[in-house]
């Protein structure tokens, strides 16, 4: 995709939600049902994922963890980010490794220690470009990336999230 296309699609909408705000308000969802055993079937747009333990709370390593699906949300949308800010400012990428590490404290998530963290402690996002870009491109490409991702400005600034439980 050129830039001249993409601009092509987006501007349409771009306008479209400057002219009526509430329009660019979309709610996402995620579903899934537990499964057998500590599992949890999710329905992606794309295939069904079976999500499970992580073998360091007792899991078997067969199943998805979340925490390796919170990183490839990371990974998928920092990637579409990156390319999309490429595609727009003409810097051409041929292509382009995206790679999330994270270190969590599993002693939080098992109750073993009360004051150990819950949740990831820190996570690191790298890419890996080719060809090489000029430092000008990187520092525009890292500021762009790091501003317009969803899943990234997510994580960085928090959210506000409520659990509830029902019974049918």
């Amino acid at each position: 995709m050129t830039s001249e296309e993409l601009k092509g699609i987006q501007a349409p909408i771009k306008e479209q939600y400057r002219n009526n705000p509430d329009s660019a308000l979309i709610t996402l969802q995620s579903k899934g049902e537990l499964s057998e055993g500590v599992s949890c079937n999710i329905e992606t747009s794309r295939a069904l994922v079976t999500a499970g333990l992580h073998p360091a709370t007792g899991g078997s390593g067969l199943l998805a963890c979340s925490g390796d699906m919170l990183l490839d949300a990371l990974v998928a949308c920092a990637g579409v980010t990156l390319k999309a800010v490429a595609t727009a400012l003409d810097i051409e990428i041929q292509s382009a490794g995206v790679q999330a590490e994270g270190d969590l404290d599993f002693r939080g998530t098992l109750g073993v220690d009360k004051a150990a963290p819950i949740g990831f402690k820190a996570i690191r996002l790298k890419f890996n470009i080719q060809p090489q870009a000029s430092e000008e491109q990187i520092q525009t490409l890292t500021k762009l990336t790091e501003r317009y991702c969803v899943v990234y400005q997510t994580l960085k600034q928090g959210v506000d999230i409520n659990l509830n439980i029902h019974q049918d």
